[in-house]
């Protein structure tokens, strides 16, 4: 009962003295608006970019082993040659894991190309890319085919002139009609439709973009271009775990593997990488790690200007009540009460400057989305650091003048 009757007094001595002194009381809650807005901004920025980032990596799946030559989690730069040197990921390596893997639920060797137009009757599409696929690619990726269905053991071993589009081509090509079943040109061939793959939208950090991808079987793309050693071509490598298979169990199985169909010796090193999602999450961890921190150290100095500004409003206000002071400590106020009363009412105050902050942060993460292809969004963990740092900030700037008002003899007080 007297906690709710403090709280009620305290917040309107807070109200009255965003009134009495409106230019004096929102410059001093600038500061915490400012460092509020600050951190939160960042980090609900970090996290919108990190969520996104995440989704993307989803695509390449968290279970699934990468053989390249390039390794994910070094600057690339720094031993850029040796790498460079190293051979591309190819189909014998692809054939040799698929014979003798026992701990791959699925194998994918993949070849793309970009540059590529499409067409249909008058229409057509430029600057698409072309895949080749094995079989189990769609295991791998988790494709969605929304309308007709994936190639065939049978189109698979022999290469048939068949073809997957992304919605984005299909709906280009045929204007919104039914794809499935009609013909489209390419590379100087003819093809016919068997699906189509569900949209994926925009987005800053798709690493493929199904929308725009034209796939074939590689089987049918090794007619048309030299796979091995062409150096215009994009080669992926992915071998995805079976169920209950541990990832260093598998990259140690695919290291053996890959190092006897290389012919290495034992004392040669590695002249290929095995590659996890787990390699970038961590990398990207430490990035954003970095940008928070900054975010932080900026948002803690306004911070501190908006402390020691409410801190003199609360001083300015302890001053004003002097009086009013004694006179309820003369008729039994504890000193805990006055303590209390005060450091309520600087912790308001500086909730009001810590909730406008956030207000802007909304509208400005909704502004930027809106005019970007940037989802951004502001989380409730977010929300609740911002509000309790306004009353850390709030008890700290305030602790002072209260102890002040909390010691004052009533009878000089009174006088005062």
């Amino acid at each position: 009962m007297i906690l709710t009757k403090l709280i009620v007094e305290s917040f309107r001595q807070s109200l009255q003295a965003l009134r009495s002194n409106k230019l004096r009381t929102f410059l001093s809650l600038l500061g915490i608006m400012i460092g509020i807005y600050s951190i939160i901004v960042v980090k609900s920025a970090v996290d919108s970019f990190q969520d996104s980032i995440l989704n993307g990596f989803s695509e390449l799946g968290s279970d699934v082993v990468y053989v390249d030559k390039f390794p994910w989690n070094e600057d690339g730069e720094m031993n850029w040659w040796k790498y460079q040197k190293r051979p591309n990921p190819d189909i014998d390596d692809y054939k040799a894991i698929l014979k003798k893997s026992k701990l791959s639920e699925a194998v994918s060797y993949t070849v793309f190309q970009g540059g590529k137009t499409i067409k249909h009757k008058s229409n057509n599409v430029e600057n698409t890319f072309i895949m080749g696929v094995t079989p189990g690619f769609e295991k791998i990726q988790a494709l969605e085919v929304k309308d007709g269905r994936f190639f065939s053991a049978v189109e698979n071993a022999s290469g048939s002139d068949r073809v997957v589009l992304g919605n984005a081509i299909a709906t280009a090509l045929f204007e919104g009609k039914p794809a499935v079943g009609k013909e489209v040109k390419f590379m100087g061939k003819t093809y016919q439709v068997i699906g189509v793959l569900a949209e994926e939208g925009e987005s800053m950090f798709n690493f493929m973009d199904w929308d725009e991808a034209i796939v074939i079987t590689l089987s049918n793309l090794r007619r048309m271009i030299q796979v091995k050693n062409n150096n215009n071509i994009g080669e992926m490598l992915q071998v995805k775990a079976a169920k209950g298979v541990d990832l260093n169990d598998l990259t140690g199985e695919l290291a053996g593997i890959v190092r006897a169909q290389r012919k290495l010796s034992p004392r040669e090193e590695n002249n290929f990488s095995l590659n996890e999602i787990t390699m970038l999450n961590q990398m990207l961890e430490s990035i954003f790690g970095v940008v928070n921190t900054s975010g932080f150290i900026i948002g803690i100095f306004a911070l501190i200007v908006g402390m020691f500004s409410v801190a003199n409003i609360m001083f300015v206000s302890v001053k004003e009540r002097t009086s009013l002071i004694g006179v309820k400590k003369a008729l039994g106020a504890k000193q805990y009460i006055i303590l209390t009363e005060f450091l309520l009412e600087a912790m308001i105050l500086c909730l009001i400057g810590g909730v406008i902050g956030i207000i802007l942060v909304f509208f400005t993460l909704k502004g930027i989305s809106a005019v970007s292809p940037l989802d951004l969004f502001m989380s409730w963990p977010n929300v609740m650091l911002g509000l309790v740092s306004s009353i850390v900030v709030g008890i700290l700037s305030g602790i002072i003048p209260a102890l002040q008002a909390s010691r004052l003899d009533p009878v000089v007080a009174i006088r005062s």
